[in-house]
């Protein structure tokens, strides 16, 4: 029962941003949705379904983050030429990227001031900053 109740919620939410709920759909945003926030990779989501026997190919995955991230439902995070991860956490907010373990860490985006900003080229706005803060382990000497 509660699965059924958790998908109809799920469902309203596709359709409000403009989303077919389909089945691979709804299993991927209850993969991605109901834990709290996180951020995930493409392949790792799709080791995740996987794993619980959602039938879905790597590519499905792609395209649907991608999806849900036209549609606000998730931010996507480069932090490398060809590595992205997709955040749950759509407001405003910066990361701490961890270069040795891959892992990702929100920062609070009253956490990181700018002193100054570069002008916008002409006939566009700031839409919002992005910062990746990359760390690493300290080197052994």
């Amino acid at each position: 029962m509660e699965t059924h109740l958790q998908d109809h919620v799920l469902t309203t939410r596709l359709r409000r941003v403009g989303l077919r709920p389909t089945r691979q759909r709804v299993a991927l945003a209850r993969l991605l949705l109901d834990q709290g926030p996180r951020h995930v990779t493409a392949e790792a989501l799709h080791a995740e379904a996987d794993a619980i026997g959602i039938p879905v190919s790597l590519a499905t995955v792609y395209n649907t983050l991608h999806q849900f991230t036209e549609a606000g439902l998730l931010r996507q995070v480069v932090v490398s030429q060809g590595r992205s991860y997709f955040d749950t956490n759509t407001a405003d907010h910066h990361h701490f990227y961890f270069e040795d373990s891959g892992r990702l860490q929100d920062i609070d985006a009253g956490h990181v001031a700018f002193d100054r900003l570069p002008q916008a080229p002409d006939g566009t706005e700031l839409h919002r900053i992005d910062v990746v803060i990359r760390v690493r382990e300290p080197s052994a000497k």
